[in-house]
């Protein structure tokens, strides 16, 4: 009789089969899949549309009316509510901005392949953009598009985009990591317990991506942690608060200082203006080193390197390097919280897990980029919880030309959102969809069948997450040395709540059990 784990790669490979002929039969005709059919093509004004209010449209239904009883707060449930009321493809208006909501991996699909090499896009916080404005900052990567873009990415390009490019830095993520390990062992409680863990996990997060950018250890992980460290923690996370409640409110900040709108300046202000000084400090402190002869061969090495770039000011440097410095505030932290959560929900992949990362990894030994590449499993862990529980439910792209997308003629200059989020745990492209099973995700033969476009947590092609390698370099590191000193447990239910990316909607309390006494062995 065929086994449990044979059973599951059987119906992995062969119950997506379907889908996967879907798949190959759209790849072989993705250059002519926009003009296909042509005749049967459906005018814009006919992708259908909920009713809204002049200039207004929707927007106050994700506040108030329809989705009252979801809020900002579940703008996923109003995710779903739209894609089961309009289909694959619906039209909306906010404040004078129509754009479209694609919900079909196949559209999706055909955007990022009649994409240009430089595609544009709508950037995550529009508010940053804003501000930066306001204060004469260098926009950023993620705010710009055309010429600037690319100068900007170009600059960038082999430090923070090629994945063999970020082990250098593979020994400062390790010591970071290292001391939160033991933080966790000073902190718990008797029954293993860490309340409010995500605090925590920000702390890790933001000591890690200091030795990143500045090679110097902020004071993250003492015990206290100064009332500045918290403040910049906080201020983060109102930029992303107050910026998810201003992009469903009427743009009055826009004509006046409203309230939100001064909170969101306060928070800007302290966090990039603190960070901006520790990017002075650091660069005088090179300058010093330098003039002294005392500069080693790879310290300071991004900072190094972006100065070393003509095309960036240090405006661009600046704000380059602080991007770096706090965007995984928002998006890595939850990211490891939510493949924490699952984990600690399926004891029985937590212990692959730790098998994995046991043979790999030996005692009192640097972990090194080799080791990464022999963790397969934990990768797949990591891309399952990414399906289970996103940190990002849409992709926003200015179209540069025409497409037919759902059926529908959609012309050049509209700003479609990419979400197939809706589809995540469809049994229509995914075998046993409520169930976690990083098994789909490994080079078995079994992910071949799921369809390349369904999940892309940091985006695709030209316009891919800058910062992806230092994320997931970061994530690997971190549960690695987690699941090798601890059994995870989490006694209660999480869900997501939306604040322009998806974090846990209430504070989290893991259990960290010594794998000593768990498993009757010395680590």
């Amino acid at each position: 009789m065929c086994s449990r784990q044979c059973y599951l790669q059987s119906n992995l490979l062969f119950g997506q089969c379907r889908r996967y002929m879907r798949v190959v039969t759209t790849d072989q005709n993705h250059e002519t899949k926009p003009n296909s059919s042509i005749q049967n093509v459906k005018p814009f004004k006919d992708i259908p549309e909920p009713k809204g209010l002049p200039y207004l449209g929707t927007l106050l239904q994700y506040r108030k009316g329809p989705f009252q009883r979801f809020t900002v707060d579940k703008y996923q449930d109003a995710h779903m509510s739209r894609y089961k009321e309009y289909g694959p493809i619906v039209k909306e208006t906010f404040a004078g901005v129509t754009f479209v909501r694609i919900y079909d991996p196949d559209d999706v699909r055909t955007v990022f392949l009649n994409e240009d090499k430089q595609p544009n896009v709508s950037p995550l916080l529009v508010t940053t953009k804003l501000y930066r404005q306001q204060r004469g900052l260098s926009p950023g990567i993620g705010n710009t598009n055309g010429d600037e873009w690319y100068r900007l990415r170009s600059a960038v390009q082999k430090m923070m985009v090629r994945p063999k490019a970020v082990t250098v830095y593979l020994p400062l993520v390790d010591e970071v990591a290292e001391d939160f390990i033991a933080r966790l062992k000073k902190i718990r409680n008797d029954d293993g317990a860490v309340e409010d863990f995500r605090w925590e996990a920000a702390k890790w997060n933001l000591e890690s991506s200091g030795m990143t950018c500045f090679e110097t250890r902020l004071g993250c992980l003492v015990d206290p942690p100064t009332s500045h460290i918290m403040r910049m923690i906080h201020s983060n996370h109102d930029i992303f608060d107050v910026s998810a409640k201003i992009n469903f409110s009427v743009p009055f900040h826009k004509v006046f200082t409203t309230r939100l709108w001064q909170k969101l300046l306060d928070a800007e202000d302290y966090f990039f203006g603190h960070g901006q000084i520790l990017v002075d400090e650091t660069v005088a402190k090179i300058s010093d080193l330098q003039k002294e002869g005392k500069l080693k061969d790879g310290q300071f090495n991004f900072l190094l390197y972006l100065l070393s770039k003509k095309e960036l000011s240090f405006k661009d440097v600046s704000i380059i390097t602080l991007s770096l410095y706090g965007d995984g505030l928002n998006s890595t932290v939850p990211t490891l919280i939510f493949a924490m959560y699952c984990l600690a929900k399926n004891p029985e992949v937590q212990q692959k897990a730790y098998e994995e990362i046991q043979e790999v990894l030996k005692d009192d030994e640097p972990i090194t980029g080799e080791h990464i590449t022999r963790m397969p499993y934990l990768k797949a862990c990591v891309k399952e919880s990414q399906r289970i529980m996103p940190i990002g439910l849409e992709k926003k792209r200015i179209l540069k030309k025409d497409l037919i997308l759902g059926g529908y003629f959609v012309p050049e200059g509209t700003t479609v959102e990419l979400a197939p989020y809706v589809h995540y745990k469809s049994p229509e492209y995914f075998v046993e969809p409520d169930r976690f099973l990083p098994e789909r995700w490994l080079r078995d033969g079994s992910a071949l069948n799921i369809h390349p476009y369904v999940l892309i947590p940091f985006g695709h092609g030209p316009r891919m997450c800058a910062g992806r390698r230092f994320a997931e370099q970061e994530l690997y590191v971190m549960l690695s040395k987690m699941v090798k000193n601890f059994s995870l447990e989490y006694s209660s239910d999480l869900d997501m709540k939306f604040q322009m990316l998806m974090i846990p909607d209430k504070p989290v309390t893991f259990t960290f059990k010594d794998r000593q006494s768990s498993q009757g062995q010395c680590q």
